[in-house]
């Protein structure tokens, strides 16, 4: 009798390991397609193109791993956390090219680790496993996992790393437990050393650990379960904060030796003025626009319920804390990063979602989660909702900037989303922009209405055509015509302090063998070749190369003792 009772253990055992062996093996199929796809994205891509943002990355990196730096004083300062994860590539290779495609790659494995990530999120807030691994597939070709994936930006590690901050921080509350304590704690301070952003992640973990601490020592049966989570995520928050400030020191002295860009006193003039609150808040309004509108609405439906989420008594309480959480973060890197911001006479400045990418992603999935949970009356709720958000933060922005954004400078690099919806690349129009979004938003909430629960993957369904068709607008042309930065030949490099930041910036990366010099006047006589202006003639024992020309504004001499 006891051996008929026991014989089904071990099958339903090797059931289990095997359903989870296949699992597994999904996640790293998914895996490996979502890579593949960026990497064909970028295959073109040989360097920077984002400059100074992507230069200023490489050359920390370069720098780390025991290469030339350069001197960026005066310049952004960009900070050592993405950097550091580059330095394997410069041990491997001094050649920019080889190292550019390098980096693309290691973003594009960074980008698509938020498929298996996403699946873990969903699962905890109680989606099955079929329609978990559906949604996170689909999710993980988000704009913001496909845009940034392929540069040398830390953008491109962000996203991830705030949807792994959200999954260690729920297992803190959820299972109070200290490795994930430690893993969050960690995880928000390295985002504080990769970007100024992470600073507001760590302040949002370290008050949410806090919170969650108190109440818990509130509650009797859980006591004396909260402390250990709670002090493992502090001191690996400290430990790795610290560490942090001391590479971001070390950086700064190394490149930056004259000091970096300074914009502490306009971030006081900000928070301490009305004109300065009405920038910041303005700017953070049109974050937000961009933030719902470049996620098709979903990032709309998604705050819509969180906010009901974190007011709601019954809900669980780890889904309070995240929807908390998020939201704080969200707000808080919007108005911070618009307070910081410099007037810069670009649109950019008034409609901008580069800083906001990095929790687009867990929005989308938040949005997800209700189309495809939520009853039909509620899925309504949350899409007009999404709507009204959409149309009061685009009134705000476009009530403040005016004709700013008309007559200050479009770059279309920062509007990609913008660019997919209204189909134009060289202006923005706010209603232009807005309708195909709301368009969109309402045949992802028709897909949810019109389908019973358990045929909801509809919504997905649409998701993916439409993420497919703007990938698809992504796909790069094959590069014509030759380099317009030649690398000048092996030995110093000299360049004349009047030649502009977009011609030497670029160039202190691709010469790998040496750290560009400045001059006034003649070029230092060690040097072999000098990069000035165009129209100067060289002096004695200098010969020009014909490179460049009056279109670029800049040209080369060569040194005779270097032939």
């Amino acid at each position: 009798m006891t051996t008929a009772f026991m014989t089904p253990a071990p099958v339903h055992t090797a059931a289990r390991h095997t359903g989870r062996a296949r699992l597994w093996w999904v996640l790293a199929a998914g895996w490996v397609a979502h890579v593949a796809l960026r990497l064909w994205l970028y295959r073109y891509h040989t360097g920077p193109v984002a400059n100074p943002d992507e230069t200023g990355y490489l050359l920390a990196a370069r720098w780390l791993a025991g290469g030339p730096g350069a001197d960026l004083t005066g310049s952004t300062f960009y900070q050592g956390g993405y950097p550091l994860l580059l330095v394997p590539i410069f041990w491997l290779t001094s050649d920019p090219v080889l190292a550019y495609r390098l980096v693309a790659g290691v973003g594009s494995m960074a980008a698509a680790s938020a498929y298996p990530l996403a699946y873990l999120l969903l699962r905890r807030m109680g989606l099955g496993r079929r329609a978990a691994l559906i949604t996170a597939f689909v999710a993980g070709l988000s704009p913001a996992l496909v845009v940034f994936s392929g540069l040398a930006l830390t953008d491109a590690i962000l996203p991830v790393l705030v949807l792994a901050w959200l999954l260690a921080l729920h297992d803190l509350v959820a299972y109070r437990s200290a490795r994930a304590g430690a893993v969050a704690g960690a995880l928000a301070a390295f985002a504080m050393a990769a970007h100024l952003r992470g600073t507001v992640v760590l302040a949002v973990c370290v008050l949410a650990v806090v919170v969650v601490t108190v109440r818990g020592r509130a509650v009797a049966s859980v006591r004396g379960r909260v402390v250990g989570p709670a002090v493992a995520a502090l001191v690996s928050a400290a430990v790795v904060a610290a560490a942090g400030k001391a590479l971001n020191g070390a950086l700064g002295a190394a490149l930056y030796p004259g000091g970096p860009r300074d914009l502490s006193g306009l971030l006081v003039s900000r928070l301490t003025s009305l004109e300065g609150q009405a920038w910041a808040l303005s700017g953070a309004a049109g974050q937000l626009w961009y933030l719902v509108a470049g996620t098709w609405g979903l990032a709309g439906v998604g705050l819509a319920g969180a906010a009901a989420t974190l007011v709601r008594r019954s809900a669980p309480y780890r889904h309070r804390v995240l929807a908390g959480t998020l939201l704080l973060t969200t707000l808080g890197i919007a108005y911070a990063s618009s307070a910081a911001l410099p007037d810069e006479h670009r649109v950019g400045n008034y409609v901008y979602g580069r800083y906001l990418a990095c929790v687009a992603v867990a929005w989308t999935l938040a949005g997800l989660i209700v189309l495809v949970k939520g009853g039909r009356l509620a899925v309504v709720r949350h899409a007009l909702a999404a709507a009204g958000l959409l149309a009061v933060t685009g009134g705000v922005a476009a009530w403040y900037a005016g004709d700013r954004l008309e007559r200050y400078a479009f770059i279309a690099f920062d509007f990609p989303e913008v660019i997919f919806l209204a189909g134009e690349n060289d202006a923005l129009d706010l209603v232009e922009a807005s309708v195909p979004a709301l368009v969109l938003l309402a045949c992802l909430t028709g897909a949810a209405f019109l389908t019973a629960r358990r045929a909801r993957l509809l919504v997905v369904g649409v998701l993916a055509l439409i993420d497919i068709a703007f990938t698809a607008g992504q796909a790069p042309a094959r590069p014509s015509g030759a380099d317009w930065l030649p690398t000048p030949p092996p030995g110093r490099v000299a360049v004349d302090k009047r030649v502009r930041w977009n011609i030497w910036v670029p160039l202190a990366y691709r010469v790998s063998w040496t750290q560009i010099e400045f001059y006034s006047g003649r070029p230092p006589s060690g040097a072999c070749t000098a990069v000035v202006p165009h129209g100067t003639a060289p002096p004695a024992g200098w010969a020009a190369t014909g490179r460049g020309g009056a279109q670029m504004g800049w040209t080369t001499w060569a040194n005779d003792r270097c032939r």
